[in-house]
């Protein structure tokens, strides 16, 4: 299945290019997170472990990033 975050982030061992493309896309994001995940949940386009993978990188991301 198709996920556009990861596609987004791609296959990158770089940590700072990683936070520079997450940067750029926080930058460039419209509208209410939650609501637009689940949309995404909804129709399909994220399988709910894709959403749950993606949760696990989110949360090691904050650590690393602390805020």
């Amino acid at each position: 299945m198709n996920n556009p975050l990861f596609n987004m982030i791609g296959n990158q061992g770089n940590p700072m290019a990683l936070l520079q493309r997450f940067q750029q896309f926080q930058r460039s994001f419209q509208g209410d997170p939650q609501q637009q995940v689940q949309q995404l949940l909804n129709s399909g386009r994220v399988s709910q472990d894709q959403y749950n993978r993606a949760v696990q990188m989110a949360q090691q991301l904050h650590r690393m990033i602390g805020r």
